[in-house]
């Protein structure tokens, strides 16, 4: 992307036109700064403290508490995991913003990170039915603790890309590279499959809803109807996501027992 050096945080001129970005910046490090003072490791959070601070875990969210889809989006495991995400999220947040405008970047942001939250979660629900299959306690069929802005970041990446595969619209303000941006996210999906600890199903999930989104979006500047384009986009990945929620839920009912079991043993 040509014009992506993103301005610095320190420049008052310029941080003006991507404040929502920094705000999710100075959110997210200041509570991760908030969990180190209170006593959470500062390079590997524990899983009590994981679960404590908002972390997503399947049985414990979609059984008790669903608030967890949105709270795990600002909890992170350790200093280097919350560096490398708001990194990216500098990177892509401060060009998507000034792109998308703050209202449709900010429900672009969240609803790829709840979309990555559902999609992990969905996973972990397939992976206990095959537990209850085999019988086999495998740890990797085990739902574990997730968390992180990496959906929602994977979000804003997946939007760019999708932009620059079109032609660019009138007065759009940044060049978009489509050969370096393909290569950013390949590498970060083939990480996520090759690296064992990495949540691939909550990147996939902001991806393929961040991608979506932007077709709208793009559809609206190109045909003169942005206005409608964006509460058209809100609506129906809002609208989404419900029902993927719901969708989980009913596939939880049958899983229920173990999940149960699954809760009283972390705690």
């Amino acid at each position: 992307m040509s014009d992506l050096s993103s301005p610095p945080i320190q420049s008052k001129s310029s941080i003006h036109l991507w404040w929502i970005t920094a705000l999710l910046i100075a959110v997210n490090t200041g509570l991760f700064a908030w969990q180190v003072i209170t006593g959470m490791d500062i390079s590997n959070p524990s899983t009590v403290d994981a679960i404590r601070w908002g972390a997503d875990y399947a049985p414990l969210t979609y059984l008790a508490e669903p608030w967890r889809l949105f709270s795990s989006m600002f909890f992170h495991f350790g200093m280097i995991h919350l560096m490398l995400n708001m990194w990216a999220l500098y990177i892509f947040g401060s060009v998507a913003e000034q792109m998308f405008g703050r209202f449709y970047f900010s429900i672009l942001y969240l609803l790829a990170g709840l979309t990555g939250s559902l999609l992990s979660g969905y996973v972990s629900i397939q992976d206990s039915y095959e537990l209850i299959r085999t019988g086999i306690p495998t740890q990797s069929l085990l739902p574990s603790v997730g968390a992180g802005a990496s959906g929602a970041v994977m979000g804003l990446g997946a939007a760019l890309t999708v932009l620059s595969l079109f032609p660019m619209l009138p007065g759009q303000r940044f060049v978009l590279d489509k050969k370096t941006l393909l290569m950013v996210m390949g590498i970060n999906l083939a990480m996520g499959f090759m690296i064992s600890g990495i949540n691939n199903a909550a990147h996939i999930g902001g991806m393929i809803m961040g991608a979506l989104l932007t077709l709208i979006w793009y559809a609206g500047q190109k045909y003169g109807k942005n206005g409608f384009s964006q509460i058209a986009g809100a609506v129906l990945g809002t609208g989404l996501c419900i029902l993927f929620y719901q969708y989980c839920m009913q596939q939880v009912q049958a899983i229920s027992p173990l999940w149960q079991g699954l809760i009283e043993w972390i705690k």
